[in-house]
């Protein structure tokens, strides 16, 4: 008997999905997984990050393109945990971002929670595409819709 894909991810898993490190690995928790169609996850933003350090002194805003690379990194853990890719069968590259809005700054002590639903693609596919949304104590960071290429042989060849 197969075992049932998990429904959330901790650190731990999240790393053994995507290959992104520190100091580009941008989500922290996914506490929730419905299989390849909808997934949330969780960025605490803290004062550590390289960022701020230059964006912007003296008013740390967490980059708008850093808050989309961690909704698609939502959405690489949700098809990674559902399909079982882990362990360096993964690469995830970005082929579009369209329809972005940012709506509120994002700064550190914030917790960035990113939902993000699949568009389109399926088990076996290369091509997907996302709609990610991104709120802050339940007010609208962000938005997007992203498409990406799954290279599901990845690191592994």
């Amino acid at each position: 008997m197969q075992d049932q894909p998990p429904h959330e991810a901790d650190i731990a898993l999240i790393q053994r999905i995507l290959p992104h490190r520190y100091p580009f690995l941008l989500v922290d928790r996914v506490v929730e997984i419905e299989g390849v169609a909808r997934a949330v996850g969780i960025k605490n933003v803290t004062m550590n990050e390289p960022h701020f350090q230059g964006h912007f002194p003296g008013r740390p805003i967490m980059p708008g393109v850093t808050i989309v690379e961690a909704m698609a990194q939502t959405a690489g853990v949700m098809v990674g945990a559902s399909l079982g890719l882990t362990d360096g069968n993964l690469l995830i590259y970005f082929m579009s971002i369209d329809s972005v809005k940012f709506r509120r700054m994002v700064t550190p002590g914030d917790q960035l929670r990113m939902e993000v639903t699949t568009l389109r693609g399926k088990p076996g596919g290369k091509v997907w595409k996302f709609r990610g949304e991104a709120r802050v104590d339940g007010e609208m960071a962000a938005q997007a819709e992203f498409t990406a290429m799954m290279d599901l042989q990845g690191a592994a060849g």
